[in-house]
C-alpha cells in the first residue's frame, strides 16, 4: 500500500509527544525549537518513497510543539521529520525523540538512520500479561545478575534454541533459578547501531562492532536486533520479562541518558530538533561539552531533557513491567547547564518523587568521565541506590595484597556506613560488586596484571590503566598449578566476601564460572568468544560454579547478612536487639588495624528479634599471599548453652569441600586454633552440639 492512503485528519493536538494512535487515526506531536520549517515524512513501506507533510505553525504548532493528526487505514506506518534551521537548510529524516517502536532489523543488519523514516506505528495486538505485575522484590532480598542479552547465549556452547535473543535468554531461567539470583540487571536494550563502531581488527583489518551498546539512539524502544523475531520484538521482550517474573526473577534495564549515539555533523534525532536544549555546550565557545567520554553530554537539568528521560522511564514500567533502572554515568545528572555540579539536580529529585516510579529501583553509577565521583552523595534520598565504587575498589586493594587494606574492608563489609549513614539511608543503599561489564573479569583479575586489549583496534590505549589486580605470580595462562589454585581460592573468597558484605550484591555474568576475557578490559567492540559466555565452563568449573550458589543461598537463609539498617553500636552487649558485629584479630581479644595488617575478623550476631531466627557466624581472612594464617577460636554467642562452632565454608578447601551443609560440618571448640589458607576465608556457624 502507498503512502498515498495517508491523509490528513486534522490539526492534532500537542499531548500526548510521540505517535499516539486512535483507530484509524495518528495523531503526531514533535517538540522542535527556533526551526524555519518541520514536515512529517511517513510511507507505509520503508523501501518506497515517502509522503511529506508539511506543518503550518498557525495551524499545527501550540508554543514549541508540532502536531498533526492523519488518517492511516494500513498499517504499520513507517515516519520522521525534516528540521529546516538557518544551519541545516537540507536535512537529514530526524527520529522522534518520543518513538516507542524502530524499524525492525537483524543485528549487523545495515542501519538507516537519517535516511529514511525509521519511527514505527504498529498493529500488533495487546500483549497477554497474564495478571504480570512488577514484583517489588525488597531490597534486603535482591542478589543482581548483569548480563549481555547477546553475549549471554549466543555461544555455540549455550544449548538454546533462539541464541542471542530475548527468547535464548528464557531458555536459561532455570539455570539463573538454580544460581539463586532474584534480579538480571540488562546492558542496554534501547536501540542503537552496532555498526557505528569506527575500529577495525589491528591484524584481520575486519570492522568491529559496538557490541555493548553505550550508545543509544532510542530511549522507549527495544532493540529489534536482540529478537528472534525482529517483526515481534516488542512483544519477544515482553514475554521474557514476564517468564523472567514467573520465576521470581526481577528486571532492571541499564539506562543510557548521559549522551546520544548521534554526531552534530550527523544529526538524525536531537541535535537536528534543538541541539541548544537537548546538550551541554561551552558557555564561551559554545562547542559541545564532553563529560561522557563519547563526545556529548545530554543537558538533562533542562525541563524539556529531564521530561524526556521521566516519559521514557514511565513507559518502560507501564508498557514492559519494568522493576528498576541503573543509569549509566548518572553523575552527569548533576551537573548544570555549564557543566558545573549542583548540589541540587532537579532530574535527581524528579525520579526520587515522581509518583508512578514509587515501587521501582533506582540505581545511580554515581561518577562520570569528566571527573565528578559521588559515591555516598549522589542524593540523601532512600529511594537511589548506587553502585558502591568505593567496595569495588576497597575489596580488591585486599584480594591484590595492598597494604593498609584491613581497615577499609572492614568498612565496606559492614555497608560503608561512612557513605550512606546520613539521612533515611542505610546499608542497603550500596550496591556492591567486585567486577562489572567494565574492566577485568573476576577470573582475569586474578590472572593478570595488566590489561590486553589490542583486538579493540586502539593499540591498548582504551581500558582501565588501574584494575587494582593481581596475577598471582604468574601473567596470564598457561599458569603452573600451584598460581592456579591462589587464583580458584581468591575467586571463591571474593564471591563469599561480595555475598556476605552488607549491601546489595552484583555479579557479573560468568563470574560464577570463571569466564575469561584474555586479559581484555574494554570488550565493548568484541562481538566474539572475548564477549560472549562459555557455557563449557559451566561444566569445567563445576566447582565454583556451585560454591557461588551456595553461598546465595547461605544469604538468602539468613538476614544477618542482608540487614536494612547499620549494626548495633553496642558492641559489647551481646543480648542487644539489634544484630550487630564485632571485630577480631587472630586472637579474639584483641584488634589489628594497621597498614602491615593482613588479617581480620569478625563475628555477626542475631539475637532473633522481629521474627528473625538466632544466629551466629564467625568469619576470618586471610590476606596474605603466601603462608597460612591460625586464628584462635573465640567463646560461642551466649544464646544457647549448647551451641558451638562448626565450619561451614573454607576457601583454601578444595570442592566439594569448600561448602559443608551443617548436618556435615566438623565442629570447633573455644581456644582451638584454626588455620587459614593465604587469600582465603573460613566461615564457622554457631549451631546445637551435638547436630540433631
Amino acid at each position: 500500500m502507498s503512502a498515498q492512503s495517508i491523509t490528513v485528519a486534522g490539526a492534532g493536538t500537542p499531548q500526548p509527544l510521540g505517535a499516539s494512535r486512535h483507530g484509524e487515526i495518528i495523531n503526531f506531536a514533535l517538540f522542535c525549537r527556533n526551526a524555519q520549517r518541520v514536515s512529517l515524512v511517513i510511507t507505509t513501506d520503508i523501501d518506497a518513497p515517502p509522503a511529506e507533510f508539511v506543518y503550518d505553525p498557525a495551524f499545527n504548532k501550540t508554543g514549541d510543539i508540532y502536531h498533526l493528526s492523519l488518517h492511516a487505514p494500513h498499517l504499520p506506518l513507517y515516519y520522521g521529520y525534516r528540521v529546516e534551521t538557518r544551519d541545516r537548510p537540507q536535512p537529514a529524516i530526524l527520529m522522534d525523540p518520543y518513538a516507542h517502536q524502530v524499524a525492525p532489523r537483524r543485528w549487523r543488519q545495515p542501519a538507516r538512520f537519517g535516511r529514511a523514516p525509521v519511527c514505527m506505528v504498529d498493529t500488533r495486538p495487546p500483549f497477554d500479561w497474564q495478571d504480570d505485575r512488577p514484583l517489588q522484590t525488597p531490597a534486603e532480598e535482591i542478589v543482581i545478575y548483569e548480563l549481555h542479552v547477546r553475549g549471554f547465549t549466543i555461544h555455540g556452547s549455550g544449548a538454546v534454541q533462539y541464541p542471542g535473543t530475548y527468547a535464548g535468554l528464557c531458555e536459561k531461567i532455570g539455570y539463573l533459578k538454580q544460581l539463586g539470583i532474584s534480579a538480571v540487571e540488562l546492558m542496554p536494550v534501547t536501540e542503537w547501531d552496532e555498526n557505528d563502531c569506527p575500529f577495525t581488527h589491528p591484524d584481520t583489518g575486519a570492522p568491529l562492532v559496538n557490541y555493548w551498546g553505550y550508545n543509544p539512539l532510542s530511549f522507549f524502544a527495544p532493540k529489534p536486533g536482540f529478537a528472534a523475531d525482529p517483526d515481534n520484538y516488542c512483544n519477544e521482550f515482553k514475554e521474557m520479562v514476564r517468564r523472567l517474573h514467573e520465576a521470581g526473577i526481577e528486571v532492571y534495564l541499564d539506562l543510557v541518558f548521559n549522551h546520544t549515539g548521534e554526531k552534530r555533523d550527523h544529526p538524525f534525532c536531537l541535535y537536528g530538533l534543538a541541539e541548544k536544549t537537548y546538550y551541554l555546550h561551552h558557555p564561551e565557545t559554545g562547542e559541545p561539552l564532553d563529560f561522557s567520554g563519547c563526545g556529548n553530554t545530554l543537558n538533562t537539568t533542562h525541563p524539556v531533557v529531564a521530561q524526556l528521560i521521566a516519559d521514557a522511564l514511565r513507559h518502560w514500567v507501564v508498557e514492559y513491567h519494568i522493576d528498576g533502572f541503573r543509569f549509566d554515568l548518572a553523575a552527569i545528572f548533576a551537573r548544570g547547564r555549564n557543566g558545573e555540579i549542583r548540589t541540587d539536580s532537579p532530574l535527581i529529585d524528579l525520579l526520587a518523587e515522581d509518583p508512578l516510579l514509587a515501587d521501582t529501583k533506582l540505581i545511580a553509577e554515581a561518577w562520570d568521565a569528566g571527573g565528578a565521583y559521588l559515591v555516598g552523595s549522589f542524593s540523601d534520598s532512600a529511594r537511589w541506590r548506587e553502585w558502591n565504587g568505593r567496595y569495588r575498589d576497597d575489596v580488591r586493594r585486599f584480594l591484590a595484597g595492598h597494604q593498609g587494606a584491613i581497615a577499609p574492608l572492614a568498612t565496606r563489609l559492614a555497608g560503608s556506613s561512612d557513605l550512606y549513614e546520613k539521612g533515611d539511608r542505610g546499608p542497603l543503599t550500596s550496591v556492591n560488586f567486585i567486577t562489572c561489564h567494565d574492566g577485568f573479569t573476576l577470573y582475569d583479575l586474578m590472572s593478570y596484571d595488566r590489561k590486553y586489549n589490542r583486538a579493540n583496534g586502539e593499540d591498548n590505549r582504551d581500558g582501565e590503566n588501574n584494575n587494582i589486580s593481581s596475577n598471582s605470580g604468574h601473567e596470564g595462562d598457561p599458569a603452573p598449578p600451584a598460581v592456579r589454585r591462589l587464583r580458584w581460592r581468591k575467586m571463591r573468597t571474593a564471591m563469599a566476601l561480595l555475598l556476605f558484605s552488607q549491601g546489595i550484591p552484583m555479579l557479573s555474568a560468568g563470574d560464577e564460572f570463571g569466564k575469561t576475557q584474555g586479559g581484555n578490559n574494554n570488550p565493548w567492540s568484541q562481538d566474539n568468544e572475548t564477549g560472549w559466555l562459555d557455557w563449557r565452563y559451566v561444566e569445567t568449573n563445576q566447582d565454583l560454579l556451585r560454591f557461588v550458589s551456595q553461598c546465595i543461598a547461605l544469604r538468602n537463609q539468613y538476614p544477618i547478612f542482608r540487614l536494612d539498617s547499620f549494626f548495633s553500636p553496642i558492641a559489647d552487649d551481646l543480648l542487644a536487639e539489634r544484630a550487630h558485629i564485632t571485630w577480631h584479630g587472630q586472637d579474639p581479644a584483641t584488634q589489628d588495624w594497621s597498614d602491615d595488617c593482613r588479617t581480620l575478623a569478625f563475628m555477626l550476631l542475631d539475637p532473633g528479634h522481629n521474627g528473625r531466627d538466632q544466629c551466629a557466624f564467625y568469619l576470618m581472612l586471610n590476606g596474605a599471599t603466601d603462608g597460612t594464617a591460625p586464628f584462635i577460636i573465640p567463646e560461642t554467642p551466649p544464646f544457647n548453652s549448647k551451641w558451638r562452632w562448626h565450619k561451614i565454608i573454607d576457601t583454601g578447601a578444595a570442592g566439594p569441600g569448600d561448602f559443608v551443609f551443617p548436618a556435615h560440618a566438623r565442629p570447633i571448640w573455644t581456644g582451638a586454633s584454626c588455620t587459614v589458607a593465604p587469600m582465603g576465608l573460613v566461615v564457622l556457624q554457631a549451631l546445637p552440639h551435638p547436630l540433631p
